[in-house]
């Protein structure tokens, strides 16, 4: 992973971070998070993985149902945020849609991607921290304004 701060203006950072491939792009992401000490930002990304699971959310259930990419895959357009969890540490939320060879698409809340060849990612770091809180009602952490 390479990483250049690209702009500084009033308390906000935006970093250009391009991943490697073979990286797991949550894990490199977040290591990128804590490393710059970033508690709130918002990311886009494009690239490629070699294979990727995205997740769509059972509210029923409280979990995430896992939907393999085990295959080479465009990453056509990833959206998220950095805040920082119950636990104190960064937590990312990504969702990202994922092009297949025949043009069909997957698409859910990006729970792992091996990256090939590139991932390039934008983050904006807002100057204000966020922060993300399990909703036991829901089953999931969302980011709390309140906080």
């Amino acid at each position: 992973m390479k990483s250049k701060l690209i702009a500084e203006t009033s308390g906000q950072r935006t970093f250009v971070v391009v991943l490697d491939p073979g990286e797991e792009a949550i894990a490199a992401l977040t290591t990128f998070a804590e490393q710059k000490g970033i508690t709130g930002a918002s990311l886009t990304a494009i690239g490629a993985f070699e294979k990727a699971t995205v997740g769509w959310f059972d509210t029923g259930s409280k979990s995430y149902r896992k939907i393999p990419v085990d295959e080479q895959c465009e990453v056509l357009s990833a959206i998220g945020d950095v805040a920082v969890g119950d636990n104190g540490k960064q937590s990312l939320h990504i969702h990202a849609v994922l092009g297949l060879r025949d043009g069909r698409t997957r698409g859910g809340h990006l729970l792992e991607g091996t990256v090939q060849p590139t991932l390039e990612v934008t983050v904006l770091e807002s100057p204000a921290h966020l922060r993300r809180r399990k909703r036991s009602d829901l089953g999931i952490a969302l980011i709390d304004l309140e906080a």
